[in-house]
């Protein structure tokens, strides 16, 4: 295995988190870690997205998240948002981008659990595959580019716009602007990319 570049897992780090956040609602060990991390700093969207996603997290109660997350990304019936992002992308193209994102994650040897509900275009899972290939794989910045442009950037954006649209959302209001200001740098970064 290569060294990771510290920029590289710093980004590895936060696809991480993203999934986590979104995944299931944060318990007391997250939500302490969270308190205790230090600022990014800057005057920026994910400086001020991260102050925000810290700072909510002073008043943040595990059983209180745990209803929140429940009513916006569960729900019962229907979610109030969904957290496929392959919703968001069907709204514009009449092609699967599920069947795409399996043929993708299959080629880098990644796949979904047994037991496990979630479809693989759930956020927390396509931000989860994004750490694997960063800091895992180590996958060139090509193929990470490619990743990000076709399965996650196009949905996450929708996702994380549905989120701040919801009145509903609260603590989760703030870790969507932190994921949307980060998913922004990093399109930002990959343009860059040859």
């Amino acid at each position: 295995m290569r060294f990771v570049a510290p920029e590289d897992l710093a980004r590895a780090n936060f696809y991480g988190l993203v999934a986590r956040l979104f995944y299931a609602s944060p318990d007391e060990q997250l939500i302490s870690e969270l308190r205790g991390a230090p600022p990014i700093k800057g005057d920026g969207p994910l400086a001020a997205g991260w102050r925000g996603l810290v700072d909510a997290c002073v008043s943040a109660f595990p059983v209180m998240l745990e209803s929140e997350h429940t009513e916006l990304f569960v729900g019962t019936g229907k979610a109030e948002v969904t957290p496929y992002l392959s919703h968001y992308v069907l709204q514009h193209t009449s092609d699967n981008p599920l069947v795409a994102l399996r043929q993708q994650l299959a080629a880098w040897g990644i796949g979904r659990r047994e037991k496990v509900p979630e479809y693989e275009d759930h956020i927390s899972a396509v931000c989860e595959a994004m750490r694997f290939a960063i800091a895992v794989q180590q996958r060139p910045d090509e193929e990470q580019k490619a990743f990000f442009e076709s399965f996650l950037f196009p949905g996450a954006i929708g996702f994380c716009d549905a989120v701040t649209a919801s009145k509903n959302a609260r603590f989760y209001l703030h870790a969507a602007r932190f994921a949307r200001a980060f998913f922004d740098i990093e399109k930002t970064a990959f343009e860059m990319v040859g």
